[in-house]
């Protein structure tokens, strides 16, 4: 018996959204959430008698995870032992749950991931590293400057012509007087370069705010290949960054990639050893598509909502043959 295994939340309305196009596709599944271990699940790995056996207990059901030939790791909570009273304590249950699951995961090497393994996913999740293998594949990328050093921010401010945006180097809330808060792309404006010795507290990305004529969130699905317009620049709220605010003046559209374009956003992703992930473009006024990054595990259900794109169908189909013809596996680069 071959199991599709899908790790995520139970809210993920992503995961909804496949769902029932997975069951009408006869996969047989398992949707469990990495926040019901170790309080409300059971993970057990074995070795006895020359092999290696690990099973998942969950909602009084044990799979045996041999059978497992897809995987399916979208965005699952936080391992926890909420019945753990002694914060330190359970604190520790966390960390361990988590160090079982790596090993775990590490051990099932019969299967297809998407996007990957988590432990990869995580390790090339890395701005400078899709950066740099952006420019090795012939895409457009301006120049970017990747600092904690205050005396680089005048200069770079300067060589953009007073035109220069910020951002982080990762997606991570954090609290602002009790409220929680991101940091979105931002304008750097001349009244910041005063304050620039802040800067050295933590590494930012200084790059020319390229003029766009619109936007695209590209979504790679195994080899298949879905580019959305994003009409960003018709509103001032989403012309720096369209995740900022959500501005229905702001059109989202299919939109037909050159072949050589789309071809190497397919060798960008697999490049990376990843089955899937969501790439961002800014087209220039004179035509050009200039890289922004790899959003290896972005989400896509609004762009489906909103542009038409059947991405849910090709994730489907990916998992469906990833599921039951589990001898057949992709050729990736990883270097």
């Amino acid at each position: 018996m071959t199991v599709l295994l899908i790790i995520s939340s139970a809210r993920d309305d992503s995961v909804h959204m496949v769902l029932p196009k997975l069951e009408k596709r006869g996969v047989p599944l398992l949707w469990w959430d990495e926040a019901d271990y170790p309080g409300a699940s059971a993970l057990t790995t074995r070795y006895a008698d020359g092999r290696w056996r690990q099973t998942l207990t969950y909602r009084g059901k044990t799979q045996d995870l041999s059978e497992v030939t897809a995987v399916w790791h979208r965005r699952p909570g936080k391992p926890a032992a909420p019945d753990v009273g002694e914060p330190s304590q359970r604190e520790f249950a966390g960390h361990v749950a988590k160090l079982a699951l790596r090993g775990a995961y590490d051990l099932m090497t019969g299967a297809r991931w998407m996007p990957a393994p988590p432990q990869h996913a995580l390790a090339i999740d890395n701005k400078l590293l899709h950066l740099h293998r952006a420019t090795e594949l012939g895409f457009t990328v301006t120049e970017t400057v990747v600092t904690n050093d205050p005396d680089e921010l005048v200069p770079a401010w300067n060589r953009a012509g007073g035109k220069l945006i910020t951002k982080t180097l990762d997606y991570v809330p954090f609290s602002l007087d009790d409220e929680a808060r991101h940091l979105y792309t931002t304008q750097v404006t001349r009244r910041w370069l005063s304050g620039r010795h802040r800067l050295r507290h933590a590494p930012a990305i200084l790059q020319p705010n390229v003029p766009k004529a619109y936007e695209l969130r590209v979504t790679v699905v195994g080899e298949r290949v879905f580019a959305a317009r994003i009409d960003s620049q018709v509103s001032r709220m989403t012309a720096v960054d369209w995740r900022h605010h959500d501005d229905p003046k702001v059109g989202y559209s299919a939109y037909d990639l050159p072949p050589d374009v789309a071809e190497r956003c397919a060798r960008l992703v697999a490049g990376l050893g990843l089955t899937f992930a969501a790439l961002d473009f800014i087209v220039t006024p004179d035509g050009r598509y200039v890289f922004l990054e790899v959003n290896v595990n972005g989400q896509w259900g609004f762009i489906e909502l909103l542009s038409g794109l059947p991405i849910s169908d090709a994730i489907a189909d990916w998992l469906a043959d990833a599921t039951l013809r589990p001898d057949f596996k992709e050729s990736t680069d990883a270097r």
